[in-house]
């Protein structure tokens, strides 16, 4: 989104298209941080993991590792991050320090709040802020926009998931928006969905992003809907994999923005 808006006027492929160099950074950087934030997780929720059917066979609970070499491989995997946020601008640097503060304090959250999938929304969607910033150097209306669309789809999938673990987290005493949505979820899930939707509309319409983008967005609005209406909240392995099928509601997303830039470049070839 950030390549086409930046590039706004261009007929160039390469101005259109998004930047290799970032498309490989945000890869890596992406993958060693989520796995930090997951190994951090687990090292918080060790005891509580242990309860819980699903997780007592994760490598902390069930003995595989131990704590201290669960907190090596979390500093190795924040240093490969740290070493790829320093190839960005200064103030995308500073964002990325910034989130740190969200990932520190998301595995808490379940015990306090009903709303944890909030708080991990907004440490799972710091990227949409970070794909701007490198471009742009700044915060835009574009990029705050797909922020918010992020945060709703992480609460709504995320949610999905949560189904799975209800039962054990109500005998532990960990709280989730499965448990508070309970049997209005799907009711929810449209909400937060097309909320979600509304939002990508906004960052692609804010950025002025080719049409044809929309067409990624339909597909994926489909995508979601048909979750929706084929969810059994009260079937675990379902909702796994509905969870998982949200990777494919990215990419429609993203193949959509790209096949925007590419139909602007060779547009005029006809």
């Amino acid at each position: 989104m950030a390549a086409t808006a930046h590039a706004n006027g261009s007929e160039s492929l390469m101005a259109l298209l998004p930047n290799p160099w970032h498309l490989l950074l945000f890869l890596i950087g992406a993958i060693v941080m989520r796995g930090a934030g997951c190994t951090y997780n687990d090292l918080v929720d060790e005891n509580i993991d242990m309860q819980v059917e699903r997780t007592r066979s994760r490598p902390l609970p069930a003995g595989q590792v131990s704590r201290k070499q669960a907190w090596a491989f979390l500093m190795f995997q924040a240093l490969v991050g740290l070493i790829v946020l320093l190839q960005f601008n200064r103030f995308t640097i500073l964002l990325g320090i910034a989130s740190l503060l969200v990932v520190a304090i998301y595995p808490f959250m379940k015990r306090f709040t009903n709303w944890p999938q909030l708080v991990l929304g907004l440490a799972f969607s710091w990227g949409a802020l970070m794909g701007w910033a490198a471009t742009f150097g700044s915060l835009d209306t574009p990029a705050l926009l797909l922020y918010a669309g992020s945060i709703l789809w992480v609460i709504g999938y995320d949610t999905i998931y949560a189904h799975q673990d209800k039962e054990d987290d109500a005998l532990v005493g960990v709280r989730s928006t499965a448990r508070l949505f309970g049997d209005k979820t799907k009711l929810w899930l449209y909400g937060l969905y097309g909320g979600a939707l509304a939002c990508f509309a906004g960052a692609f319409a804010s950025a002025v992003v080719p049409m044809p983008a929309l067409a990624g967005l339909l597909a994926a609005g489909a995508h979601m809907n048909r979750q929706i209406r084929s969810l059994d909240i009260d079937d675990p392995d379902q909702c796994l994999r509905l969870f998982k099928s949200n990777s494919v509601v990215g990419w429609l997303i993203f193949l959509g923005l790209v096949g925007g830039g590419l139909w602007v470049a060779v547009k005029p070839l006809f």
